[in-house]
């Protein structure tokens, strides 16, 4: 089977994060996943609160440390915002939703987004670092048994996710401050833009392959991360 036709066969839709959630609800028991996937996020809110606010990393307060401890308190508001979005759509029973990007009409706004892709891309780069030298390993008490599958399969989890939160940091520049224009761009637009490059479905396969080997990374790592209390 032609690779093409096997990744863009179907509906051939990119989606983002909140169009994954709206195609959960379509699916069997929908409310049940819905449910359970809430659940699942207000855990990981206050897993992100607790390590920023408890230094579980030890990142310590430096101008370093503080950054970083900052970048996962964001983190957290941000997954908050999600989670009461889904939430909204599990009690309303509703299937759509409107973004509303007039806050990027003024200048102030457009600068401020692409100070954020400025911060995306700082955090791509810093996933590729941690997957390229393993760092990943110094939180995490993978069993010997399992590292010699699980610490290349989380390298290229790390690393895919870097690069796709380049290509997201690059389009808020770009859209943001370098075009001057008010659409917000996400996951879904990177994926598309790699879906268009010559040998895209590659690209795309092999992408969306990290991908899910960052979605691995994140399960070994809700088994076997080290959490220090301090």
């Amino acid at each position: 089977m032609d690779l093409r036709y096997w990744l863009l066969s179907g509906t051939g839709d990119t989606t983002d994060t909140k169009g994954a959630i709206l195609t959960i609800t379509r699916q069997p028991f929908g409310e049940l996943l819905l449910g359970l996937l809430i659940i699942g996020l207000v855990g990981y809110v206050i897993w992100r609160f607790t390590q920023a606010i408890k230094d579980t990393d030890n990142h310590g307060k430096s101008f370093k440390g503080a950054a970083i401890r900052g970048a996962l308190f964001i983190s957290g508001i941000t997954h908050a915002a999600l989670a009461f979005w889904a939430l909204n759509i599990l009690l309303s029973n509703e299937q759509s939703s409107q973004k509303s990007s007039g806050w990027l009409d003024s200048e102030m706004g457009r600068w401020l987004f692409g100070l954020a892709g400025v911060a995306m891309i700082g955090a791509g780069i810093a996933h590729f670092y941690k997957g390229w030298t393993a760092r990943f390993e110094k939180y995490m008490a993978i069993p010997a048994e399992h590292i010699g599958w699980a610490r290349p399969v989380c390298q290229v989890g790390l690393i895919a996710r870097g690069f796709v939160w380049c290509i997201v940091g690059w389009f808020f520049i770009y859209s943001a401050v370098i075009a001057g224009g008010t659409e917000v761009k996400g996951v879904a637009d990177a994926l598309v833009f790699l879906r268009e490059q010559p040998f895209g479905a590659w690209l795309f396969g092999a992408t969306a392959a990290g991908l899910f080997s960052f979605g691995v990374y994140s399960v070994l790592e809700g088994f076997y991360r080290r959490i220090d209390w301090g």
